[in-house]
């Protein structure tokens, strides 16, 4: 794939990437280093990625206007949504696990430099951001440079100061834990109830149900068929990228389920 507007000494770009002829991708300072792009991404309108290093896992989506800068490495894993005029900034660093939410408007910063230091300004840093799996930032969100444990969330219009603990959410300025009144984000669903809802989605999709299986331990595949299996324990699945496997994906996403390619060479 070529792109007037992606400037970089080597890109890594998958298939049936969607990128808007006004995007920008390139370093800070002139061409990236490097630049990754996985499968069946989408990245909208005016959207700029000004990073020496990036990387966006399959199915990713970037809405308009969104800005992500830095020095340093910027990556984010697969199923990343990230909403219209969010700024992400990795000049500290940013990582960004798998099936995570960025909801419109959200600004995460890896630093903090302007004042006048020759003048005795004490805010002059830069520390890496470290966003888990299944991380949701609702909406209006403004982070600093914090860890978010898996499964973790903040509610529209947190201001993030701090760490963020396992499948908690948080709410209000400075944000505070709040799941004693609003209980987790993710609640356990019985592997059975699991199953039955996946033999259910791909009767919904209509899609070939003989090109794709569901299963209950990544072992209960034949890696050398044509099928694509998808594990519903470790949320992994054996990518094929046939016709049925990518329907299968997007009728899933973002909200039915979410599952990242097998991490293991089959």
């Amino acid at each position: 794939m070529t792109h007037p507007n992606i400037q970089t000494e080597e890109l890594i770009i998958g298939d049936n990437v969607d990128i808007h002829e006004s995007v920008i991708i390139r370093g800070l300072q002139g061409k990236a280093k490097k630049i990754v792009l996985g499968d069946n991404i989408y990245i909208g309108a005016n959207v700029q990625i000004l990073c020496d290093n990036f990387s966006l896992g399959d199915y990713s989506r970037i809405q308009h206007s969104t800005t992500i800068h830095g020095y340093k490495p910027c990556i984010i894993g697969h199923n990343a949504w990230i909403g219209q005029s969010s700024i992400i900034d990795s000049i500290g660093g940013t990582t960004i696990g798998n099936n995570c939410g960025i909801g419109a408007h959200s600004q995460l910063w890896s630093h903090i430099r302007y004042g006048d230091t020759l003048e005795g300004c004490r805010f002059n840093s830069g520390h890496p951001m470290n966003i888990g799996n299944d991380v949701w930032f609702v909406g209006h969100c403004i982070v600093s440079p914090i860890t978010a444990a898996d499964k973790s969330m903040a509610m529209v219009g947190s201001v993030v100061a701090k760490d963020m603990e396992y499948n908690t959410i948080y709410g209000g300025c400075p944000a505070k834990a709040v799941s004693d009144k609003l209980g987790f984000q993710f609640a356990p669903v019985p592997v059975e109830e699991k199953l039955e809802k996946m033999k259910q989605y791909i009767i919904e999709s209509k899609i070939d149900a003989s090109k794709i299986k569901v299963v209950s331990a990544i072992n209960d595949f034949n890696a050398d068929d044509s099928i694509a299996y998808f594990d519903v324990m470790s949320r992994q699945y054996t990518k094929k990228k046939t016709v049925d496997e990518i329907a299968f994906m997007k009728y899933l996403l973002p909200v039915r389920a979410k599952f990242v390619p097998f991490a293991k060479t089959l």
